[in-house]
């Protein structure tokens, strides 16, 4: 199996690759035309990146089977695309948390302190102790978590740690699951802010959280809050954050912006940055996080290169236009479903997934096709009688819900 490696990678992950049986590529930089030609010269089975962007080109250009976003956004690759080729996307998710709450509650200490500011008044020359020496402190205050995936989870117990109390906001978190954290549900976004003495913000970006933080967000916030984004840029809008800094004296930290360098190092305009704490989207970026990342990215790509099936996939539907399940138990002999699946394509039915289960022995087996349109009673005897390994079939209705409801048996 062939990897193509097109950012910078752990060498405790290359080496993994090499000691599963995969034919290693590694060529980090690459990107735009250079991954593209690179994808089509080498024709990967499988594209490992971090920051670099995965368009609709890249995914033409080669025979990709799998990308692995080595980390766990996955914004960067063009998952639409890759699920109309049938292409696998998968992350890492979890295994930068740590890394993420580290600089998210570093952002909040300097913002608290003002550290950035201290060191370029000293290294400007000038001791300016009286001004400095001015700060609200953390001990006591309320810190307001929106989103509790595992970076969310892993700042409740730092902010504990330093004397806050917790509120936090997430789709699904229920009053049972805030009492067992130690926190305070919200829940409204609004709420969360107006609660807030510093706001972390730790959603992944899709259609659902994109301009998630916005006006009505930021006029609920208190007056010289903090509020610090280390997630994905476009969660924020960045119009209503420029007025809450201007006109509400809120103090921001952030690790992403909207008009970021796509690889490591580049020109960077953001107007944005002139009045917030910045960092350079560098979450993730501990050793620690980077070898966990490797090693899960390893087990991803091994996982697909023995069973043909990955990790951690993200493109995957969760729902399909199926109507009905066919069922059939059979003794396991050559021929079987293909002369069933033969007779459902005849008849215009669509397969939208299937299955094989094989009993203990390998002599009798019962496979699912899950189809989008039901068969008749004339077709299910006619596939009855087709073959005399079929011992049995039998229909089950899906409901829109997924409930299972019999349909009869023939």
């Amino acid at each position: 199996m062939r990897v193509l490696i097109a950012d910078k990678f752990e060498q405790s992950g290359i080496d993994g690759l090499n000691a599963a049986g995969c034919q290693v590529r590694y060529e980090p930089g690459l990107n735009d035309d250079t991954l593209v030609d690179t994808a089509e010269q080498y024709r990967p089975d499988v594209l490992i990146v971090r920051s670099t962007r995965v368009p609709e080109s890249v995914l033409t250009a080669g025979a990709l089977k799998l990308v692995v976003r080595a980390g766990a956004g996955y914004n960067n690759i063009d998952v639409a695309a890759a699920s109309r080729r049938g292409i696998y996307v998968a992350n890492c998710p979890g295994k930068n948390a740590i890394a993420v709450a580290e600089l998210a509650f570093g952002l909040i200490l300097a913002l608290d302190r003002r550290i950035a500011e201290n060191v370029i008044s000293l290294r400007g020359g000038k001791w300016n102790k009286a001004e400095f020496s001015k700060a609200r402190g953390l001990f006591g205050r309320t810190l307001g978590v929106v989103g509790l995936g595992q970076i969310g989870r892993e700042m409740v117990p730092r902010a504990e740690a330093f004397g806050m109390s917790v509120v936090a906001w997430s789709r699904s978190l229920t009053a049972a699951r805030a009492e067992e954290l130690g926190i305070t549900r919200c829940a409204t976004l609004p709420e969360l802010a107006a609660a807030s003495d510093v706001v972390t913000v730790h959603v992944a970006l899709n259609n659902e959280t994109r301009g998630l933080i916005g006006a009505e967000f930021f006029d609920a916030m208190r007056p010289g809050a903090s509020f610090i984004n280390t997630s994905r840029a476009e969660v924020v809008d960045e119009v209503a954050l420029a007025w809450a800094i201007r006109d509400k004296k809120i103090r921001a930290g952030l690790d992403v912006f909207e008009k970021e360098p796509a690889g490591g190092a580049g020109e960077f305009t953001d107007k944005i940055a002139n009045s917030v704490y910045g960092t350079h989207h560098i979450g993730a970026s501990t050793e620690q996080a980077q070898e966990a990342i490797a090693a899960e990215t390893v087990r991803i790509v091994k996982a697909f290169k023995e069973t043909g099936k990955a990790p951690n996939v993200v493109n995957l539907a969760t729902a399909t236009p199926a109507t009905c399940a066919l069922m059939i138990r059979h003794l396991d002999r050559p021929g079987v479903l293909a002369g069933v699946l033969d007779a459902l394509s005849k008849a215009l039915i669509n397969v939208q997934e299937m299955e094989n289960v094989v009993f203990d022995g390998a002599e009798a087996a019962v496979a699912r096709i899950n189809l989008e349109t039901e068969p008749g009673g004339t077709l299910l005897q006619s596939l009855r009688n087709s073959n005399t390994n079929i011992l049995d079939i039998s229909l089950i209705r899906l409901s829109a819900a997924g409930a299972q409801q019999p349909a009869g048996r023939d």
